[in-house]
């Protein structure tokens, strides 16, 4: 049974959880489906954007936690493999080159929260909830949230929310800067946006999503110089080139 559907359209790829009876857990079988269908659009040359969303109610209810930690004779080494596992199914989210935007219809819990987070941009829709709840269940946080809270809200906000395991709905998320914007239809506006950034040229998307990346982390020295290579490239395109002779007829 597939629990994750892929479909493409002139580049604009969309990942859809389809598991909505078990709010779209991930469970062994879903993270291999996952893994595998982030690699098949990273090998896709003509990839321009990515939209991943859920089925039914939920975006995410998190990871299997019978699966992970229902063994009592399991040690650390060999929950952390598990884990491991699991984190990789989504955090190579991150990896891909191209625009990636979340549509988060309903719940994000846990490793859905950190599978909402490793995209670039999360559209909200009005019963989303971006949940941190770890500790309720006497868990440290794990696949990341710790580095993505913390680089979304801060660290004062983000160890606030982690010890509380606590949940931002969406106008919060979209306040704390979690969430770009709050939608009645987040997966419509998320195709919305796709479409529009699929239109640029692809190399200059990916380029300026590169780029971002240094910016967000790095010197200002290291921005200037991608900036300054990626600019040089760009205007090696026909694009530019067109705005160069529009520019000389005015």
């Amino acid at each position: 049974m597939s629990k994750v559907h892929l479909t493409a359209e002139e580049g604009r790829w969309t990942l859809t959880l389809d598991d909505p009876d078990r709010r779209n857990c991930l469970d062994e079988p879903m993270c291999d489906q996952l893994a595998d269908a982030v690699d098949r659009v990273a090998a896709d040359p003509g990839a321009r954007t990515l939209v991943v969303t859920g089925a039914g109610t939920a975006f995410c209810a998190g990871a299997d936690l019978p699966a992970l930690f229902g063994d009592p004779r399991d040690d650390v080494a060999a929950i952390r493999t598990r884990l491991r596992r699991v984190y990789a199914s989504f955090l190579r989210l991150r990896d891909l080159p191209i625009p990636t935007v979340a549509a988060v219809q309903g719940a994000a819990v846990g490793a859905g929260l950190n599978l909402a987070l490793a995209c670039d941009v999360r559209i909200a829709g009005p019963r989303a909830k971006f949940a941190a709840t770890f500790t309720r269940i006497g868990l440290h946080p794990g696949g990341g949230c710790t580095w993505f809270l913390v680089d979304v809200l801060g660290r004062q906000k983000a160890l606030a929310l982690l010890l509380d395991g606590g949940a931002l709905d969406a106008p919060a998320a979209v306040a704390e800067g979690l969430a770009l914007r709050l939608e009645d239809d987040p997966v419509a506006a998320a195709h919305e946006l796709a479409k529009r950034w699929a239109e640029l040229d692809p190399g200059l998307a990916r380029d300026v999503k590169a780029t971002v990346g240094v910016a967000h982390h790095g010197r200002f020295e290291d921005t200037l110089e991608v900036e300054a290579w990626s600019q040089a490239s760009s205007a090696t395109r026909p694009a530019i080139q067109e705005a160069v002779a529009r520019f000389r007829k005015s």
